[in-house]
């Protein structure tokens, strides 16, 4: 099969910054890892960013040129980094920045400009990773179990992948390479929020502030008894 040097583009729910990196894949088992960088969000476009969650993406026009600029040059100095060009990437993957996420009511929605990046950085682009899925019953990531699955391909199975961003998710690789995957719910975000709420910075630095307190095993008996907790997994 064809194998395609592409740059992937994500932006969390922590609001942090843009990830982006450099892979050779034949879009199906074959991943091979070049490089990567993260380019932090500048104060105020973090802060413009969060004026638009629970917003519809008309309401965050002037935000989403910025974010998409913002991509673009994270582009560039990816291939900067690397002494490539343009022309050397077959595609771009932009996931843009989620403001809105309603799963079970079969809704997401992500803010960035896929033309306005292909003009800013000469190359194709893909974009619109969500949609689809979450109108379809999904919860709108159905991009991360097929990377996890291929990530594990020569790892001995059954084997679980936790991954601990905004929002938390895990993906269950069987013995046949069947898949489950499903979000566990809140990550980082609701921390993230309460430091920039009650100390001015954006996160708990290695989790310092998290590991000074206990656990009120009250509250979180309250919260395992959820109906999310017995709810059927996602296949």
């Amino acid at each position: 099969m064809k194998i395609y040097r592409v740059i992937g583009l994500m932006s969390g729910t922590s609001l942090d910054g843009i990830d982006a990196a450099l892979l050779q894949t034949d879009g199906e088992n074959h991943i091979a890892r070049e490089a990567f960088l993260t380019v932090p969000y500048a104060e105020d476009l973090r802060a413009q960013i969060r004026s638009c969650l629970g917003k519809t993406a008309a309401e965050a026009g002037t935000v989403e040129r910025a974010l998409t600029v913002a991509h673009a040059h994270a582009v560039e100095r990816l291939l900067k980094q690397q002494g490539l060009r343009p022309q050397d990437i077959d595609l771009i993957g932009f996931h843009g920045q989620t403001i809105s996420h309603a799963p079970a009511r079969g809704h997401t929605c992500q803010i960035g400009g896929g033309a306005l990046l292909a003009k800013l950085t000469g190359g194709e682009g893909v974009t619109d990773f969500r949609t689809a899925d979450a109108k379809a019953g999904g919860q709108g990531a159905p991009v991360v179990p097929v990377y996890h699955q291929a990530l594990v391909g020569a790892v001995e199975k059954p084997v679980v992948l936790l991954n601990i961003g905004g929002v938390a998710n895990v993906t269950y690789v069987g013995k046949k390479d069947e898949l489950i995957a499903f979000d566990t719910g809140p990550g980082n975000a609701l921390i993230d929020d309460w430091m920039l709420q009650k100390t001015g910075k954006v996160f708990d630095e290695a989790g310092k502030i998290a590991a000074s307190g206990t656990i009120d095993q009250k509250v979180l008996q309250q919260l395992m008894a959820h109906s999310f907790f017995t709810a059927p997994v996602h296949k």
